[in-house]
């Protein structure tokens, strides 16, 4: 998709005659148009990037941009296509990467990578600091250049018109210095917090904190006491995104940073995942605890992505496992020496999918794995102990994930899960059907807490069922790594007519390519 925006951009500028390329004034039909746009993508001050992405009209509007003649636009028609350019042009740039964290993670994005506007070139900061700032110094462009960033004042869902500009920068000034997540005024305290942009900006609003308050105080009411403390909280770059056309800025702020994992990996992006599981049980004679029994499993896994809404991979699994009695510690499977009843080996390699079947449900999406044995014996002969089923194993994933509020959501987890697959007698052919739900808080756009609960009854060749319930966390150090860890306690029908106790430990780690 990226690459055929920017070949549509190159063709409709190269099939321009030379002497019309820059020289092309606005359509008539140009601000209706934009409107229509806007108000398609555009919901209580987010983008939807997703879509966005798919649209081609993007290309278009760029192309547009480039070619629109300012030579005899007056002030007004000038400052108006160079507001909507900017907004145009960031929303352009965020799609082609979308999904990102924050448009801070595509480096140059605001003072490198330059665009064509008006048949100049420039960066998104000399479009904005140069042409606007500079030569018009309004400082009402603060509230209406959209950074692509949740901290910016909210993007408007219509365009900015030369006859109405004057009435639009008082509009959308006004609203974002009433704005109490903009401006924020400690109740029952002489302080106020400002965003960034007061302090980047200081001389725009007279170079210190009692002009800044002075020109708030122009647009708010109430007004702030002028002899109010002043403070600058750190700005949220989290891209400003809108997951659903429901959800309010708010609701975003605080998700639209976090990895979903349920979603596919853009086109041309790799994902790589090593997923660390320590599983333990202790068992006995029913009156007391005797023997420990720990199984240390690895998956890693990579997935390419073929499209936007189709991945492909492989993944492999190492296994450890060791019985001994107790008081053995459950970590001892990790140690080197070797017993009777200890084995390590890659158990499994098989190819997987991902596959976001719905285009509308962005979060949504299937993931299938087929396990594939490596060497003999897994199941345990002459004394040695199971490490992995002898047959292949097929296990299918229904992922979504629901945003709750600005600080929550639930993930939802159904699988189908064929293990020891075969026609021989000695095959099991173990069917589950494993369900998960995940409860997350966000106390950080980059840190995730979880509680888990998950229930998995087996089917065949005769009922049975496990049960786990744990915590988590997530933490996000850029788009591209994510650590993970994970306790739980574990249950089935086997510890439950033992009076056995089970329990995981799982350590993870992603990292993006691309």
């Amino acid at each position: 998709m990226l690459l055929f925006n920017r070949l549509f951009i190159c063709l409709a500028l190269g099939f321009l005659p030379a002497k019309e390329l820059f020289g092309q004034n606005l359509k008539p039909d140009y601000y209706d148009r934009l409107d229509a746009f806007l108000a398609n993508y555009v919901h209580e001050g987010l983008v939807d990037y997703a879509r966005v992405k798919g649209d081609q009209a993007t290309a278009t509007w760029v192309a547009e941009i480039a070619t629109t003649n300012l030579e005899t636009a007056s002030p007004a028609e000038r400052q108006a296509f160079l507001i909507n350019a900017y907004n145009l042009l960031v929303i352009h740039a965020a799609a082609e990467v979308y999904p990102i964290p924050s448009v801070l993670d595509v480096p140059g994005f605001f003072d490198r990578k330059k665009y064509p506007v008006a048949g100049q070139s420039m960066t998104l900061n000399d479009l904005e600091k140069t042409h606007l700032l500079q030569k018009f110094g309004d400082p009402r462009f603060h509230f209406v250049l959209v950074c692509g960033a949740v901290d910016c004042p909210p993007i408007a869902d219509k365009a900015y018109r030369p006859e109405l500009l004057e009435q639009q920068l008082e509009t959308q000034t006004r609203a974002a210095l009433n704005d109490p997540t903009f401006i924020r005024v400690a109740e029952g305290q002489p302080k106020v917090g400002l965003s960034q942009i007061f302090e980047w900006y200081a001389s725009d609003f007279g170079g210190s904190k009692s002009s800044a308050l002075a020109f708030i105080n122009r647009y708010r009411r109430p007004a702030i006491n002028p002899a109010a403390e002043v403070t600058f909280y750190t700005y949220d770059w989290s891209l400003n995104v809108q997951k659903t056309s429901s959800r309010s800025r708010g609701e975003n702020a605080a998700n639209a940073i976090r990895y979903v994992v349920s979603a596919a990996i853009p086109k041309g992006q790799v994902e790589t995942k090593i997923f660390n599981n320590l599983y333990t049980q202790t068992t006995g004679d029913g009156t007391a605890l005797s023997d420990r029994s720990t199984f240390f499993t690895t998956f890693l896994s990579s997935l390419y992505g073929v499209s936007d809404r189709f991945n492909a991979g492989v993944e492999l699994r190492y296994r450890r496992v060791r019985n001994e009695p107790l008081p053995a510690s459950p970590f001892s499977v990790l140690g080197s020496g070797e017993m009777a009843q200890s084995r390590q080996a890659v158990t499994t390699l098989g190819p997987k999918i991902r596959w976001a079947p719905v285009p509308k449900w962005s979060n949504f999406s299937v993931q299938s794995a087929v396990w594939i044995p490596l060497g003999s014996e897994l199941e345990g002969e002459n004394d040695l102990p199971y490490i992995d089923w002898n047959g292949p194993a097929w296990w299918t994933q229904f992922f979504n994930d629901f945003s709750l509020g600005s600080r929550f959501s639930l993930f939802t987890e159904i699988d189908f899960l064929w293990e020891d697959i075969g026609r021989s007698e000695a095959a099991l052919n173990r069917i589950s059907t494993p369900a998960t739900v995940i409860l997350s808080y966000f106390p950080h756009p980059k840190t995730t807490l979880y509680t888990l609960g998950s229930y998995s009854p087996y089917w065949s060749p005769s009922y049975d069922y496990f049960a786990q319930a744990g915590l988590g966390a997530k933490q996000q150090v850029n788009r591209q790594l994510e650590f993970e860890l994970l306790v739980t306690l574990f249950t089935n029908q086997f510890l439950q007519g033992n009076g056995g106790r089970a329990a995981t430990f799982n350590l993870g780690m992603r990292f993006n390519l691309g």
